[in-house]
């Protein structure tokens, strides 16, 4: 048995009590405490005699206690302060409404406090952190006179406790770790050893160290990331038996030429590695990235009609029904010289007519199928799918997407999106898909001018609505919620379409759209705007991804600091499809920081992969990194922003390790396959799916 695997109760100051509390912690072996490590730290090393110390500044004194008391307030708090005296002067530790301290402490007792050091009457430490000196604690404790670490720490359990433990658990079972990472790569990388590394995260000797550990830990988070993105990929390159399409000539070609427009690089460079993909036995797993109105669907139905002509069936999904009907009425429109037999899946079919499309679907009737995610329902059974293309990908979730995967011949995967990928994400969430990226917009569409403006504005910008309205163009006005709630001031679209409707605008067409109408009233209404029977529509975000609507020039967001920054520029996408020059209004007094960022950056750029870095710099990966979802390796310390050269480094590595090892069976990369098999099981579960 591995000694690291040993249960967390035999370590010294243990037992089988203390263990059970430790789970809670998930902290079940050795294993388990070695690696949980500390989530900050106290410079403890220096420490400040009470008549050097500074009002303001953080400070570690050390002394004994004098004296000890529980006050009351006229208002009702419990205040309970003790002073300490370290023979230059005194000091107050003061605890509100924890009147409980008091039995942690005794006079004449040395303690140390750390904390803000403030200056009310006397000098005093609000809430210290403390630590009690035991008459024969050692100069190099682990607890004070040093770089101390801090546990996050659950019921029962104080910080002193578990850094015992930790420090026991080390002592003990350090010599045992095993590194995963071969001696020639960390010389190539600069980095310590495994042993090193844990011992200085826990306790280290000094901040160089601690740096040198902790780089450690983050280049083997991206590494374990990067070899689980690297397995991915190259499994469903090698291992999976793909469609082969004949390429190059026929229907496909004959469509792209004849195309009444020149298309862009990016349109041209997707098509030709989308060509080479599916010209070969190994299935495409490929994403093609392009801002709003880039010219995606012209790529996507180039990739449908050359799996059609090979005899193989291509199926469409898009996130909502609106968006697939115009997925197939433009590929209908697009197809309409080939004979191609195009079907939708829709929601709204009537028994008789769902049958019938399922049928053609089951005997191959059907070559191209567009629908939701009904397409991957269990009552949808493909006679030969060849093909899946998956529209704004982010909106299914990778089980879903996985079902398109299920049968004995892996089809192509073609996912697209229009929420530009920042490159810190491409390395990471879709670090083990093939990218396409088509930067540039076709000619011929109109510019989109972008203001910010305060809500006291808004007089003007109704009157420059309706001067649009009476020039033949329609109106988006969104906001952030639906309904109003009495503990906010922010406008709701419910309540604001009934005030435009019935009184600013009440001679015009205002009609209101949002998420929790039924698909088909949800249908009806965007159908009316698009035949320019609605002069104003007011929305939530239901229209972040929706139909082209070339006729609407102008969108105002309501309360547009309650939006997110790539939010934003989705939404602005909604405008800007027509050769009319277009208008996108933000209302909002921006009370944040963060938000004047955001709206400033809206308006000096149109460039969504622009928008897209901005946008991760100003939310942080942290609610952004999604690798859960993906089933991939979590990572916590790694800051895909910060340490992006270290995630560069990692990549390069485990990638290369993989292409020359791709089963991790070599003598010196077998720790790592142990590592991601007994660590990170979901990372092998979904191999081969993007």
């Amino acid at each position: 048995m591995n000694r690291l695997d040993t249960s967390i109760q035999y370590i010294k100051g243990v037992g089988p009590q203390r263990s059970r509390t430790l789970s809670k912690l998930g902290i079940k072996t050795v294993s388990d405490i070695l690696y949980y490590l500390p989530f900050r730290y106290e410079d403890r090393s220096n420490f400040t005699t009470v008549s050097d110390a500074r009002p303001g500044s953080l400070v570690t004194i050390k002394g004994v206690v004098t004296k000890m008391q529980n006050l009351r307030t006229r208002s009702g708090i419990n205040i309970f302060q003790l002073v300490l005296d370290d023979g230059t002067g005194r000091v107050y530790g003061v605890w509100f409404n924890q009147p409980y301290m008091r039995k942690f402490f005794k006079v004449q007792e040395k303690i140390v406090l750390y904390g803000k050091l403030e200056r009310y009457d006397k000098l005093q430490i609000n809430h210290p952190q403390y630590e009690v000196l035991k008459p024969d604690e050692k100069e190099d404790s682990i607890h004070v006179g040093r770089i101390v670490p801090m546990y996050h720490l659950t019921q029962d359990i104080a910080q002193r406790g578990l850094r015992s433990i930790s420090h026991q658990a080390i002592s003990e079972y350090s010599r045992y770790l095993v590194d995963m990472l071969p001696t020639k790569l960390r010389a190539r990388n600069r980095l310590v050893d495994i042993n090193f590394a844990i011992r200085n995260m826990h306790f280290p000797a000094n901040e160089e160290n601690l740096k040198k550990a902790h780089r450690r830990i983050i280049f083997d988070e991206f590494f374990l990331l990067q070899t689980a993105l690297a397995l991915k990929k190259n499994r469903v390159k090698t291992k999976s038996d793909g469609v082969r399409h004949v390429v190059g000539k026929g229907l496909a070609e004959e469509f792209i030429r004849g195309l009444p427009f020149e298309l862009t690089d990016g349109q041209k460079d997707a098509i030709e590695k989308i060509r080479a993909d599916m010209g070969s036995s190994r299935p495409m797993n490929r994403l093609v990235q392009g801002d709003v109105g880039s010219g995606k669907t012209v790529v996507a139905a180039y990739a449908l009609l050359l799996t059609a002509e090979n005899g193989y069936q291509g199926a469409l999904m898009a996130p909502t029904e609106i968006l697939a009907e115009q997925h197939y009425v433009t590929l209908s429109n697009m197809f309409m010289k080939h004979d191609i037999n195009i079907v939708m899946l829709a929601q709204g079919l009537d028994p008789k007519a769902r049958a019938d499309v399922l049928d053609d679907i089951k005997k191959g009737r059907a070559d191209i199928i567009v629908g939701t995610h009904a397409l991957i329902q269990e009552s949808v059974e493909f006679k030969n799918l060849g093909l899946a293309v998956i529209d704004e990908q982010h909106k299914f979730g990778v089980y879903q997407r996985a079902r398109l995967q299920d049968g004995q011949r892996v089809p192509d995967i073609l996912l697209m999106t229009a929420t530009p990928i920042p490159r810190t994400l491409a390395m990471t969430v879709y670090g083990d898909l093939d990218m396409s990226v088509i930067k540039e917009l076709p000619p011929g569409r109109g510019d989109i001018i972008t203001y910010w403006v305060s809500d006291s504005k808004r007089e003007r910008i109704y009157n420059f609505l309706r001067e649009e309205v009476s020039k033949g163009r329609q109106v988006y006005i969104v906001y952030p919620r639906l309904e109003e709630s009495a503990a906010s001031d922010i406008k709701a679209a419910k309540f604001m379409h009934e005030e435009l409707k019935e009184r600013i605008f009440k001679d015009l067409t205002v009609e209101l759209i949002h998420g929790k109408m039924r698909p088909r009233e949800k249908e009806s209404i965007m159908k009316r705007f698009k035949k320019r029977e609605i002069s104003i529509l007011v929305s939530t975000v239901v229209i972040e991804v929706g139909i082209d609507v070339p006729n609407a020039s102008t969108m105002v967001v309501e309360n547009a600091e309650r939006f997110g920054l790539s939010q934003l520029h989705q939404l602005r996408g909604r405008i800007g499809r027509g050769q009319h020059e277009s208008y996108c209004i933000l209302i909002s007094d921006a009370p944040t920081e963060v938000a004047h960022k955001r709206l400033s950056a809206m308006t000096e750029s149109e460039d969504g992969f622009q928008i897209a870095e901005e946008d991760l710099k100003l939310r942080g990966p942290g609610d952004i990194f999604g690798t859960r979802q993906h089933g991939l390796p979590e990572v916590r310390f790694g800051n895909i922003i910060r340490d992006m050269d270290i995630m560069e480094l990692a990549r390069k590595e485990a990638f290369s390790v993989i292409s020359f090892d791709p089963d991790l069976k070599n003598r010196e990369n077998r720790f790592i396959r142990g590592v991601l098999g007994r660590r990170f099981n979901t990372a092998f579960n979904m191999a081969g799916v993007g």
